[in-house]
């Protein structure tokens, strides 16, 4: 990881078509300009987080409704059997 320090106004440059600017600075934060090509993808990281963790909830869930539906069909199975 590299950690810069940046004043208000300045730039820095990531490769050769990506750069980021530092508009504002506030006591707990930092406004910034991103210029890069529309085909890299800029996201923050807590969309990422909530993303990520939507799919495993909807994957648990997925799975649960799953093994319902699994142990439904044993026990119409066994009960069945029994007639």
């Amino acid at each position: 990881m590299l950690i810069l320090q940046r004043k208000n106004n300045q730039s820095l440059t990531i490769g050769d078509n990506i750069n980021i600017t530092i508009l504002e600075i506030g006591n707990d934060w930092v406004k910034l300009a991103i210029d890069a090509p529309k085909e890299i993808s800029i996201l923050r990281t807590e969309l990422l987080e909530a993303a990520s963790a939507n799919q495993e909830a909807a994957s648990s869930h997925l799975n649960e409704g799953s093994i319902s539906k699994i142990k439904d069909l044993m026990n119409q199975s066994k009960n069945s059997g029994d007639t």
